[in-house]
């Protein structure tokens, strides 16, 4: 324990966001510099408890205590060595995992918790400025070969493991850029994406190749895949959207999130000079009131919109952990993100009722009504309609599973009920050889699980090759999150 007073005398503090006014110009990182000094105090409130609850909070098992100690003693170089021994990329979920660690941290039983995300982002930010984070290329291969068909955060996981166990390891991806949802989903604002470019030139100088604008059982069938390699692991994601069948649907102006964001995301990358979808000067409502409607919230601040309201079905959640959601769960409490912050009205607890639009079959407004939960669903609650106005809607539900397209129907694989893909505790489908990690055998959950799922599904297929593994497995596929 590196400071035994630490979380008696610091306060937890986290950098500030660029004022908003300025931040809404651009579409760079919201948050400023935090000093070194600050944050080496931020590490010595870390209480190196008896039971570190963090550990099991983490779906990567990630040495928080550990790092925090060597951060507090400002080893850095060591700090990096013992982030990467469980999470093959820290910068990613440093800006974007909700922080189960944190939720879990024993000093958040009755104190603000150590700043844990935080820490992990400055220690990875860090290494990379200071040349520390190199190429691992295996010593030696295997002579076995693995496609790994999607480029998110899960395939790209399960193949740096792959690669740097001596496999040769080919990622298809069928957008024209690696990066899955990390590349398209997330806007620049919350992760530039040089990030994820500098992650990708480290893994193609391990040997991963890379197959971008690829659609697997499209432009490539799933038995010429099979016959080139000798394993294949599905990270697809469950891109399925949610949608509202509801009156107006069939109205323009109403987009899902995902047809959205990637192209904002195209015109950051140089791509295009526009996006198709600009909002400027239009009144946008964005229903679902997840990280999803939250990262389009903050596009259409950029693009200049005259209003933006967010919709949420369900209540407002409390300010404190509730009863029912104890320490070391992650409580549902009231989060205000960046996007937040930055403007826009948020309503809880109503259900948009149907979509109005003008004569030329564009939408303009909707209605809404407040919502109560009688016997288990949402009843609208007589007497609350209302309408607003919505030149542009953006529907962030969620998603569903897996996409059903010819790659699923090539594999021939079984669906839950759930609508993913059917696998055993070693991540195994009932196609030998064949491999599902992520959201597409998960369901749509956290991006630090797609990287554990990655890693742990990267040992089973180590295995199935070669007989045995030492590749770290954090987690069996029909493991659950205490937390999500």
């Amino acid at each position: 324990m590196a400071d035994p007073r630490g979380f008696l005398t610091t306060d937890r503090q986290l950098p500030e966001r660029r004022p908003v006014d300025v931040r809404i110009q651009d579409w760079q990182e919201v948050y400023q510099d935090f000093d070194a000094r600050s944050l080496e105090k931020q590490a010595g409130r870390c209480m190196d408890c008896g039971i570190p609850f963090c550990h099991q909070g983490c779906p990567l098992g990630n040495l928080i205590p550990e790092w925090n100690d060597l951060i507090y003693d400002r080893d850095w170089g060591q700090a990096i060595e013992r982030l990467h021994a469980t999470n093959n990329f820290p910068e990613f979920t440093g800006r974007l995992c909700p922080a189960p660690c944190e939720a879990a941290c024993v000093l958040g039983i009755n104190a603000d918790p150590v700043t844990i995300k935080q820490v992990e982002v400055a220690i990875v930010d860090r290494a990379w400025e200071a040349g520390w984070i190199t190429p691992q290329p295996p010593e030696s291969l295997t002579g076995h070969t693995v496609a790994v068909i999607g480029s998110g955060p899960a395939g790209l996981a399960a193949a740096q493991q792959l690669a740097r166990a001596g496999h040769t390891v080919a990622v298809y991806e069928r957008s024209d850029r690696i990066g899955g949802l990390l590349r398209y989903g997330i806007p620049e604002f919350k992760m530039e994406k040089h990030h994820v470019d500098q992650r990708l030139a480290q893994m193609e100088a391990e040997g991963v190749k890379f197959r971008p604008n690829v659609e697997v059982g499209v432009d490539i069938t799933v038995a010429d895949l099979r016959r080139r390699y000798d394993a294949i692991v599905i990270a697809t994601g469950a891109t399925a959207w949610r949608d509202l069948p509801i009156e107006g649907r069939e109205l323009t102006g109403i987009y899902q999130a995902m047809e959205y964001l990637p192209p904002a995301n195209r015109v950051q990358e140089g791509d295009v000079e526009e996006s198709p979808i600009d909002v400027e000067g239009q009144h946008v409502v964005i229903i679902g009131g997840g990280d999803t409607g939250a990262d389009c919230l903050g596009t259409a601040h950029r693009q200049g919109a005259a209003s933006v309201t967010q919709l949420e079905i369900m209540p407002r959640p409390p300010q404190e952990r509730p009863q029912a959601q104890p320490w070391p769960t992650y409580p549902m409490t009231y989060r205000v993100s960046s996007a937040h912050e930055e403007g826009g009205e948020r309503m809880f607890a109503v259900s948009t009722q149907r979509f109005a639009g003008d004569d030329d079959g564009h939408v303009r407004s909707l209605e809404l009504s407040e919502v109560e939960f009688v016997d288990g669903r949402f009843e609208p609650v007589p007497g609350s309609e209302r309408s607003i106005p919505a030149d542009a809607v953006f529907l962030a539900m969620g998603f569903t599973g897996p996409e059903q397209g010819p790659l699923l129907q090539q594999f021939g694989l079984t669906l839950t009920e759930r609508g993913s893909i059917v696998r055993t505790d070693e991540y195994a489908t009932g196609m030998d050889g064949v491999f599902v990690a992520g959201d597409a055998g998960r369901g749509q959950s956290l991006i630090v699980w797609a990287i554990a799922e990655g890693r742990a599904a990267a040992a089973s297929v180590d295995r199935y090759l070669t007989g045995d593994t030492n590749l770290p497995s954090p987690i069996r596929a029909s493991a659950r999150p205490l937390t999500v």
